[in-house]
């Protein structure tokens, strides 16, 4: 059992790099432009200034990697894992998974960089299993125990990131 949580983990790491992606590629000034344009919904913006598509192709590129080592390091078999597939949508999932949430922030008007416990721990597993899906096949009980692991790692990795001061807020 703890093999396949290790593997379950190994798997979804290439998220957790892309959920990370947009913090560690702050500084580096291409498309830096919000997602939402600017737009607003009902009065606030839909995704707010800190969704851009330098954070979204960025995480998109750094799963893409991440798979492609995993794929050529051996350590579990991945001959049948296309990291051009697999990669995208892992990326992908995890930041659509945190933009969503930070739609629902900003209309419950908190502020971007604030926690919201459950979901900020959370959002950007649930979007990377939901997009994994289409390619991987996952299952309920592997789709939970991944997302409880992550949402439980998630202040570790958040702690870590305000300690080596990428982020501003301790969450």
């Amino acid at each position: 059992m703890l093999i396949d949580i290790l593997k379950l983990l190994w798997l979804f790491l290439p998220a957790g790099i892309a959920n990370m992606s947009p913090v560690l590629f702050k500084k580096v000034p291409l498309l830096n432009y919000p997602i939402d344009g600017g737009k607003k919904f009902r009065g606030e913006r839909i995704f707010g200034e800190h969704k851009t598509w330098r954070g979204l192709i960025a995480g998109i590129l750094m799963a893409t990697l991440v798979v492609y080592l995993q794929k050529i390091s051996g350590l579990i078999d991945y001959s049948g894992i296309n990291p051009l597939v697999l990669g995208p949508l892992l990326g992908a999932g995890a930041l659509i998974g945190d933009a969503v949430e930070s739609f629902f922030k900003r209309q419950h008007k908190i502020k971007p960089g604030h926690s919201w416990v459950p979901f900020d721990q959370t959002d950007w597993i649930i979007g990377a299993v939901v997009f994994a899906e289409i390619y991987v096949k996952i299952g309920l009980v592997d789709a939970i125990i991944v997302i409880v692991i992550s949402g439980l790692l998630h202040p570790l990795a958040n702690l870590l990131s305000f300690a080596l001061k990428f982020q501003k807020v301790k969450l």
